[in-house]
């Protein structure tokens, strides 16, 4: 497994690289950095081989909701593979279609349908990952938080686990990890 530091490094590299043009210099913006995460979330989770329909099936990073990436989630996956898999991205509006997914970015337009969606994904394999306020706690895997201008993860192992996930600890080290309120 990669460590930590790899991943902040190929974060910021995949990022900044998106913006990269000739006499152009900027940070990259909340969401380039969010995709970065999303994109490094598959060198640092385990996926049960049930997690896809096919031995064929492309590894799938669903965005459910208000689309904040635009197209930079798409260049980020161009041409990257996990696990010998195709990686593509894909734009769900249901829980049928989110389930389909093995990563599945949730928008914080989609509080109110947060409940729903999660008892649909119920022991499905889909890596849940959301920046809504409150999401690890109401069983989200991982909530990406912006504070003082980083990206810091809040992980619910619990949720991974029952969802037949394993997060390297290489990546919790760098997470606060928070328990399900039935845990408690």
């Amino acid at each position: 497994m990669p460590s930590v530091a790899w991943l902040v490094a190929r974060m910021l590299v995949v990022a900044a690289g998106l913006l990269a043009s000739p006499g152009v210099t900027a940070a990259p913006h909340e969401y380039q950095v969010k995709a970065a995460f999303l994109l490094n979330f598959t060198r640092f989770v385990e996926w049960p081989a049930s997690a896809f329909s096919a031995p064929e099936s492309p590894f799938v990073v669903g965005v459910f909701g208000h689309d904040p990436f635009g197209a930079d989630l798409d260049r980020m996956v161009t041409g990257e593979s996990v696990n010998g898999r195709p990686l593509t991205v894909r734009r769900v509006r249901s829980a049928a279609e989110a389930s389909k997914c093995q990563i599945l970015f949730i928008h914080q337009s989609e509080d109110r349908r947060l409940d729903e969606l999660m008892a649909a994904l119920d022991r499905h394999s889909t890596l849940t990952v959301s920046d809504l306020p409150g999401a690890a706690q109401r069983g989200v895997m991982i909530r990406l938080v912006t504070e003082g201008g980083h990206v810091r993860m809040r992980v619910n192992v619990e949720s991974a686990r029952a969802a037949a996930l394993l997060i390297s600890s290489n990546l919790l080290r760098s997470a606060e990890i928070v328990p399900n309120p039935e845990s408690r």
